[in-house]
């Protein structure tokens, strides 16, 4: 059989026949069993974060190759412990950015994704964290991260083998969060949906303080503004706060 008939076998096969879906309770992995090359999917709930650096030609043109190497394995390494340590799934490397799912459907697992977002913001940027004070030797990292939450359809793309597969990742949530997160920029750097807006626990959405005086405050961490979505004028809101890390 030509190359072209087996494209061609495989195409007709995986458009001709039904496409199953099974609602689970996780974030799968590449090496989950439940995905096969066959017209099969996982669906479930999560909070995305996306994140994304800015400018990442301008990094490799002011660089050598190894020096950009170090310090894109610095940001990711920095990126995939935050989010590890607070729960957070790690998926979809795709040259400077990652997608990160927090599986969950409560206030509290969208307010924990978004206190994760504003953790890398400390660890990234903040004169405090010596992880900024080590990249801005040769260059300060600029970056956008965007949330939104819904459901995710997950499905197994590619052909066997190690190097030939890879999971995709199906979804308003998904698509949202990165126009958000390409919105934002120094010093904003995270942007979410209106819906993780609404559902925050008020610890990452009101900033409580008491000033020199003993009087009590209460600022709103937020700003609104609106991006369009499939056509539709939504509301989005942006940041500049983070959360530190112990």
């Amino acid at each position: 059989m030509s190359l072209k008939e087996k494209i061609e076998n495989k195409v007709t096969e995986i458009i001709d026949n039904d496409f199953e879906v099974t609602d689970i309770t996780d974030v799968p992995n590449v090496d989950d069993s439940r995905l096969t090359f066959g017209n099969t999917g996982l669906r479930f709930e999560a909070t995305v974060l996306y994140i994304d650096m800015r400018e990442s030609t301008k990094l490799l043109n002011n660089h050598n190759r190894k020096t950009t190497a170090k310090l894109h394995m610095a940001y990711f390494h920095t990126i995939v412990s935050i989010a590890n340590s607070l729960g957070g799934s790690v998926r979809s490397f795709n040259g400077d950015g990652m997608l990160v799912f927090f599986q969950g459907t409560t206030k509290q697992s969208l307010s924990t994704a978004v206190m994760s977002a504003m953790k890398m913001v400390y660890m990234l940027n903040n004169d405090d964290s010596k992880v900024k004070k080590k990249l801005e030797k040769y260059s300060a990292l600029n970056f956008g991260i965007g949330l939104d939450y819904g459901k995710i359809l997950c499905t197994k793309a590619g052909k066997h083998g190690s190097n030939n597969r890879d999971l995709v990742w199906l979804g308003n949530a998904v698509n949202k969060s990165v126009k958000v997160g390409d919105k934002l920029s120094e010093p904003y750097h995270i942007g979410i949906s209106s819906h993780v807006y609404f559902n925050l626990n008020d610890d990452v959405k009101i900033h409580k303080y008491t000033d020199e005086f003993g009087y009590k405050h209460e600022n709103n961490m937020w700003f609104k503004s609106q991006h369009t979505y499939n056509g539709i004028v939504e509301d989005y809101y942006y940041t500049s706060y983070y959360w530190t890390v112990d």
